[in-house]
């Protein structure tokens, strides 16, 4: 009846559902019905549409937009709607042909199934079957699907592909062949037995995260700036060493060479902890800026589903979103060509609420199937407000859902400072939380070292304007000694290098470490000065190279941060006193 870029608008289709998915056409592209008035169905679909007209067919397909679930995801990059971008390379070239269409799940992948349930066992929904060795890194257990209950009447270890009857549950409708796919739609949750208060930092390696704004497992966080201001640089860092066992990764309407550089370095670099490359915990889901705009809204949604159903075998997992900004302007684009009345900027009038149903899908949980099995889903989203303007409406509506505001700051950013994260406008609201849980596991020094750095990084802020307009030699010996320990904190101790291997990750224990060197530091320097030390000696100490160079010192090596410290104290105390 109507074609307009990716909408099209059918007649006919009988008692097709809201967001039930369609073919289109001859040549059957994707579609999803996103609207129905009276006896017209408007359909977003996924792919060009260009040569669809008036009069072509349209194919109910009973089914919602879903995803396949099971062994393979691991090391996949999807498109939008779940295609395998390498199978399709390889059957139709470079570029994806229209309605091409390959199973998510590689059918002639052969896997070994390992029992873990026994025949007699009563099982219901979210039980463990078996597992399967899907990776170095990732044991991938198979459960008894949702909505299904019953007694396992035949189960036994078997090697084949994901279709391969694994067992046979007898229940109350006749026997259930289970074999190693699960189907889900992805605009729904996926069901877990409760929710719990997150309590675990997410330990990304990041010093500034770490230490002054914290994830907690379970967690959200927006990553919002302006363009050129580092929001891809820490979305690849919080992937690449993030403590996640699993990592699933949306490129969402950005460019494609930035995939590309996740695609090429991933199978390089190595997983802090393991030891083993980072693509053997990772799913990639691609929708680059030259893809349809169509399936940017369902990537989101099919990376958070694939994200959950990891959860739900006790995985602790994160999910990035890169980014949410253009997620939101396909929303707008859909939103304008179903006439829809539009809110503010033009966006629809639904953008806070589907916003938050994206965010709400996080949380640390008690699995079905076992009150022993417990998962988490954190989410770190990107914003990418036009000018950098916070004000905006995907930035807002994003403040309103997530606990972790990482403000980007093109200034700091323009200084080669990264990750340019501002420290006087970022906040995290699991702060206390963390404290609580780094005093206990790491040293109970963590939340006043940390209170104090904070404390010395604002009151710099409130001297820096003072600096400006009489320059720094007016002010008192004790705020001059307190600039050169900011000075410290900002560059030896936030300031990072993501191409440094060994500044690119710090422990948490040896980011206190570091730490507590700088406020040593200070601290004698502020002892010897009211001993009658020169400020200038102070300022100048030989150590001084040694505490920029502290954050190289390897990991295993913690004596060489009280050697450090005490060659300070040694260094202040042979100083003349007047």
């Amino acid at each position: 009846m109507k074609v307009s870029g990716p909408l099209v608008v059918a007649r006919g289709l009988g008692r097709a559902r809201m967001f039930e998915m369609v073919r289109v056409g001859e040549e059957r592209l994707f579609g999803e019905i996103i609207e129905i008035r009276g006896e017209d169905f408007s359909v977003q679909v996924y792919e060009e549409t260009e040569g669809i007209g008036p009069g072509q067919p349209v194919f109910r397909t009973g089914e919602a937009l879903s995803v396949e679930l099971g062994p393979g995801l691991i090391k996949s990059i999807y498109d939008g709607v779940q295609r395998p971008l390498d199978k399709l390379q390889q059957d139709f070239g470079d570029f994806i042909v229209r309605g091409a269409e390959r199973p998510a799940l590689d059918r002639d992948a052969q896997w070994e199934f390992v029992p873990v349930a026994k025949e007699g066992d009563e099982v219901a929904a979210g039980v463990v079957l078996g597992t399967v060795q899907e990776s170095k890194l990732v044991v991938h257990k198979i459960m008894v699907p949702p909505g299904t209950k019953g007694k396992v009447k035949k189960i036994g270890p078997v090697t084949g592909n994901v279709e391969t009857e694994v067992a046979v549950l007898e229940t109350a409708n006749g026997p259930v062949s289970v074999n190693m796919i699960q189907r889900w739609p992805v605009r729904h949750g996926r069901n877990v037995a409760r929710k719990l208060p997150p309590t675990v930092p997410l330990v990304t390696g990041q010093r500034v995260i770490d230490m002054f704004f914290p994830l907690a497992k379970g967690g959200t966080a927006c990553v919002p700036g302006p363009f050129g201001s580092g929001k891809t640089v820490v979305q690849h860092q919080l992937a690449k060493w993030s403590d996640a066992n699993v990592i699933v990764y949306v490129g969402c309407g950005e460019r494609g060479n930035e995939m590309t550089d996740v695609l090429m370095e991933f199978p390089e670099l190595k997983d802090p902890t393991s030891g083993e490359p980072l693509m053997e915990r990772t799913v990639l889901i691609a929708n680059t800026s030259n893809m349809p705009v169509a399936a940017r809204e369902a990537s989101v949604f099919t990376g958070i589903t694939i994200a959950e159903y990891f959860r739900d075998m006790g995985y602790s997992v994160a999910l990035m979103a890169d980014s949410t900004s253009r997620w939101a302007e396909a929303m707008r684009e859909m939103s304008g060509r179903l006439e829809e009345m539009p809110g503010e900027e033009g966006y629809p009038a639904y953008l806070g609420s589907r916003i938050a149903s994206f965010y709400e899908r996080s949380g640390n949980v008690v699995c079905l199937g076992s009150e022993q099995r417990e998962g988490s889903l954190s989410l770190i989203g990107a914003v990418s407000p036009p000018g950098g303007d916070l004000s905006e409406p995907v930035v807002q509506a994003t403040l309103r859902v997530v606990k972790v505001f990482w403000g980007l700051d093109d200034k700091l950013a323009f200084a080669r400072h990264f990750p340019a994260i501002n420290w006087l406008t970022s906040y995290s609201l699991y702060q206390d939380v963390i404290d609580r849980y780094a005093n206990e596991t790491y040293d109970k020094d963590w939340e006043s070292a940390r209170k104090r750095a904070m404390a010395i990084l604002q009151r710099e802020s409130e001297l820096d304007e003072l600096v400006r307009l009489v320059g720094i030699d007016a002010l008192a010996h004790d705020d001059r000694l307190l600039m050169q320990a900011a000075k410290m904190v900002r560059e030896d101790f936030l300031h990072q290098n993501a191409f440094d291997e060994r500044d690119s990750y710090t422990s948490m224990p040896k980011q206190l470490r570091l730490l507590k060197v700088i406020l040593h530091y200070f601290d004698e320097a502020r002892a010897g000065m009211k001993e009658g030390a020169e400020l200038s000696a102070l300022l100048n100490l030989k150590s001084m190279d040694d505490v920029a160079r502290a954050k190289l010192i390897p990991e295993d090596k913690p004596e060489e941060y009280e050697a450090l410290m005490q060659r300070i104290t040694e260094e202040i105390q042979a100083l003349p006193r007047d």
